[in-house]
């Protein structure tokens, strides 16, 4: 992996990116002015953390993590809500990387767990997520 590679919070100037990618993860064209004020809000909430993957040209990916006080943990426990890596920039050890920054983290704030959900049509995130060291031991139903 090129070690000339930074992770830092995520900025208002990364929000392009961040919205170009989560278009394309989602398949989807999000109202921007709506994803902007989300995106501003998250970034701002000290429950969040949203970390950021650069070289010094361009940004390669990225990962939001939200913590929460659990009744059923005794504690706080963080869940990745977002995971991105740049198709050019896949296979290089940058998720590795993302992934680290959040155990590291959670470690120096002693959360209970890291939980992540993935959709069931992205069948290889679950070997994705097994590789970086995550169990597979829920179910997760949804209503939409």
């Amino acid at each position: 992996m090129n070690s000339n590679i930074k992770i830092r919070k995520i900025q208002i100037q990364d929000l392009d990116f961040v919205y170009k990618s989560i278009c394309e993860l989602e398949n989807e064209i999000f109202d921007f002015e709506t994803f902007k004020s989300i995106f501003n809000e998250n970034i701002s909430n000290p429950n969040h953390l949203y970390l950021i993957a650069e070289n010094e040209n361009e940004s390669l990916g990225f990962i939001t993590f939200h913590i929460q006080n659990l009744l059923h943990h005794c504690g706080l426990v963080g869940e990745i809500q977002e995971f991105f890596i740049d198709k050019n920039h896949r296979g290089k050890g940058i998720g590795r990387k993302l992934v680290d920054e959040i155990i590291l983290y959670s470690e120096q704030n002693n959360l209970k767990s890291i939980e992540v959900t993935t959709n069931k049509k992205r069948l290889e995130n679950v070997l994705i997520y097994e590789n970086l060291g995550f169990t597979l031991s829920y179910n997760k139903f949804t209503i939409s």
